[in-house]
């Protein structure tokens, strides 16, 4: 029953993860191609959104603190469908993105 409550997290997981990723790319592109519109600010307030809530959790997603009741793994990938370099990085990677793609959108809206 772990196993199952645990690959379930990861399935749910990852689905999030892929979202937020989404919605990352999205401010990306809008700042590049100069697309902004309210789809772009709704994805950032999601992304700000997320970021309060990491916060909250010490910089911890709530499913990754779930999930380690279910695992006792010291691999960054335990809780997620991904590669566990990806995992490991996965803020800092997303973070330089997201903060790119606000910058650019920042410039070319108030600037």
């Amino acid at each position: 029953m772990q196993t199952l409550k645990l690959t379930l997290i990861k399935i749910i997981h990852t689905i999030i993860w892929a979202f937020f990723a989404s919605l990352i790319f999205y401010v990306l592109y809008a700042g590049i191609a100069n697309k902004i519109n309210t789809y772009t600010w709704l994805a950032i307030g999601f992304v700000f959104l997320e970021v309060f809530t990491l916060i909250i959790f010490k910089w911890y997603c709530p499913l990754t603190i779930v999930a380690r009741k279910y695992s006792n793994s010291d691999k960054e990938n335990f809780d997620i469908y991904l590669p566990n370099w990806l995992a490991k990085h996965n803020k800092t990677i997303f973070t330089i993105i997201f903060v790119s793609g606000l910058f650019l959108i920042i410039i070319r809206t108030f600037l």
